[in-house]
C-alpha cells in the first residue's frame, strides 16, 4: 500500500476529486480529503482507511469517543469527522423526519388534538436541526403547575438527547388568550430547561380553528 508521499500526484485524493468527481473516489479517499492530512506516525492513506474500517462496523453507533479510539487520532480530526457524519445524518439520512420551522408546522402536526373536548398538554421533542423526533401526550385535563410539572416533560427529552423542545396545548373553549396559569407553566419550563441545557423553543395554545405562539406574544 502507498503513502500519500509515493503516489502521483494526479493519483492524490484531491487531484482525482478535482478531475474525475466524486463518485470516482472511494471511501478512504473521501475521509483523506475530509482529514486534509495525517498525523504523527501515519500519513492521512493510512489514517483514512483506519477510520474506513471503523465506519464498516460502527458507523451506526459512532461518536467522538468511538473515534478516539482510532491511535493517533486526535480530537481536532475526530470532531471534524463527527460533524461530518452528523451534517450528513440531518441532511440526508433524516429526510423522513418532519422538520419544524415555524408556530404553523407545529399547529399542522397536532391536528388529531383539534377537537378534544379535553385539555391536552403535549411536547414535541427535537433534535439540532429542528426534525420532529416525536410528539408526547404529557398530560390530559385543566392546565396546572402540579399536572405539567418540568420533569414530566424534560425526562423524556433527556432520554431521547433532544436538543430542544416545544410544548403546546388546546383551549377546548375556543378561547385563545393564554390564562396566567399557561404563563406560569411557561416559565418554568423556560426556567428548567435553561438548567438542563434543553432549549423550550415556544409554547402554542391551539383550538380547532387557530393558534397563537406564546414566544410572538413575548412571553418567552
Amino acid at each position: 500500500m502507498k503513502t500519500i508521499t509515493q503516489l502521483h500526484e494526479i493519483d492524490k485524493p484531491r487531484e482525482r476529486l478535482y478531475k474525475y468527481g466524486l463518485s470516482a473516489l472511494k471511501n478512504y479517499e473521501l475521509i483523506a480529503i475530509l482529514l486534509g492530512s495525517g498525523v504523527k506516525g501515519k500519513d492521512v492513506i493510512k489514517l483514512s482507511r483506519e477510520i474506513e474500517k471503523f465506519f464498516n462496523s460502527n458507523f451506526e453507533t459512532m461518536d467522538l469517543e468511538t473515534l478516539l479510539k482510532i491511535h493517533g487520532l486526535g480530537k481536532a480530526k475526530a470532531s471534524q469527522i463527527i460533524s461530518a457524519i452528523e451534517l450528513s445524518k440531518r441532511y440526508l439520512i433524516d429526510t423522513q423526519h418532519y422538520k419544524i420551522s415555524s408556530a404553523k408546522d407545529v399547529y399542522d402536526e397536532l391536528n388529531p388534538y383539534k377537537n378534544k373536548q379535553q385539555e391536552y398538554f403535549l411536547s414535541l421533542y427535537l433534535d439540532g436541526a429542528n426534525n420532529l423526533i416525536e410528539t408526547k401526550v404529557i398530560t390530559i385535563g385543566t392546565l396546572n403547575q402540579s399536572l405539567v410539572h418540568p420533569r414530566e416533560v424534560f425526562s423524556h427529552a433527556i432520554e431521547k438527547r433532544c436538543a430542544s423542545i416545544i410544548v403546546a396545548h388546546n383551549h377546548p373553549s375556543g378561547i385563545l388568550k393564554p390564562s396566567s396559569e399557561d404563563i406560569t407553566v411557561t416559565q418554568r419550563l423556560k426556567e428548567a430547561g435553561q438548567i438542563l441545557g434543553i432549549e423550550l423553543l415556544d409554547h402554542i395554545i391551539f383550538t380547532k380553528d387557530d393558534f397563537i405562539s406564546l414566544k410572538e406574544e413575548g412571553v418567552l
